[in-house]
């Protein structure tokens, strides 16, 4: 039998840390709203929420698979496009309209949780240019969060078996504790080897995955901070929590996911989906 006071992680490939959650909530059933920010001008690949991936929208596909999590009670797409709006309200989803001055999905999310009943107790933020993205990995960023009462926001990571991807800057690393406890997130390689070659046992190196379970006082309240010095320079949010005293706790997957940014990017979801039979 599992141990109550243990988050269930993985099994572990030699030399992978694991760690327990000795403080858990009273609430066994946080009510939990899963918001989507889908945003109609991106850079690279504009109206990518609307690209048909085998005869659906991606949006659709990101929706479905969130809806399918148990312990999810409501499920929005935050969008700043009417076309967005009306492709999700014609697949039978909830889609609200934000802003377009939004520059990060955390703050049109956020919009959106004011706009909601204050009963809510963590809201998930799934990128909706992801995909791949499995169930699981949604409850189990949920569990992170809500089995700690010590952690404002949750996330997950994955150990990095590709050393190319230790370098590439497009590939954020994260380093934590050994509580699972955020330490820092860089595109950099985190831990730096020193004299260029491996010094301990087992892979340190663990690449982090762009979602996230908030509490909605911390939601809130990160939206409202200003940009931190050490978010600028590595253009990562999550440092924004770190520099202002958020403790961000960890969960190890075996997963991964493929953000979709290119014409290239959708290619291989295609393929990767139509092998699965999505």
């Amino acid at each position: 039998m599992p141990n109550k006071g243990r988050i269930q992680v993985p099994k572990r490939s030699k030399g992978q840390r694991v760690y327990s959650n000795p403080r858990i909530l009273e609430s066994s059933n946080p009510k939990v709203v899963a918001i989507i920010p889908a945003r109609y001008n991106s850079t690279r690949l504009p109206g990518k929420p609307l690209l048909d991936i085998l005869g659906k929208p991606m949006i659709q596909h990101v929706w479905e698979k969130t809806k399918a999590v148990g312990k999810v009670n409501k499920v929005i797409v935050a969008t700043d496009n009417e076309k967005i709006y009306n492709a999700v309200e014609r697949f039978g989803g909830e889609a609200i309209m934000t802003s377009k001055s939004h520059i990060t999905g955390t703050d049109r999310i956020a919009e959106v949780v004011k706009s909601l009943s204050s009963g809510i107790d963590i809201i998930v933020n799934i990128q909706g240019d992801e995909p791949t993205i499995e169930p699981d990995m949604v409850d189990q960023v949920i569990s992170v969060l809500s089995n700690d009462s010590r952690a404002s926001i949750g996330t997950l990571c994955k150990m990095i078996e590709d050393v190319n991807e230790i370098m590439d800057p497009n590939i954020v690393k994260v380093v934590f504790d050994k509580e699972g406890f955020a330490l820092y997130f860089s595109r950099l390689p985190i831990p730096f080897y020193r004299n260029g070659e491996k010094e301990t046992k087992g892979n340190i190196h663990y690449k982090h995955l762009g979602i996230y379970s908030y509490r909605r006082e911390a939601l809130l309240s990160l939206s409202s901070t200003k940009p931190t010095p050490l978010e600028i320079a590595e253009k990562l949010e999550q440092l924004r929590a770190i520099e202002n005293g958020m403790r961000i706790k960890v969960g190890l997957t075996v997963k991964d996911t493929i953000g979709v940014d290119t014409n290239e990017d959708l290619e291989r979801v295609i393929k990767y989906m139509s092998n699965r039979g999505a």
